[in-house]
């Protein structure tokens, strides 16, 4: 059973790890990239962006933060990154 949380918490804690890694590439490559048509910021918009999605629909639904120019879900999406990356380590 050991062997099972082993392997539990480093495939967790890998997935975690390589979607903040996305996500802080994402937000470096936008400044260089702010159109998105390169290939790297394809292949991250394609990692990250299913995650942000529901994120971004439910402050449009709530009318949140829609007049900012800083992207909010963006960075709420990285806190949940960040506390999850937490509680695994915190469990394991």
């Amino acid at each position: 059973m050991e062997l099972f949380y082993s392997i539990l918490y480093y495939t967790l804690s890998g997935m975690l790890t390589v979607l903040w890694l996305a996500l802080f590439l994402r937000a470096i490559v936008s400044w260089f990239d702010p159109t998105g048509e390169g290939a790297l910021s394809g292949i991250l918009y394609v990692i990250t962006e299913p995650l942000i999605h529901p994120i971004r629909l439910l402050f449009e639904k709530m009318d949140w933060f829609q007049e900012t120019p800083i992207d909010v879900p963006f960075f709420v999406l990285v806190i949940l990154v960040a506390v999850l990356r937490g509680v695994v380590s915190l469990l394991f």
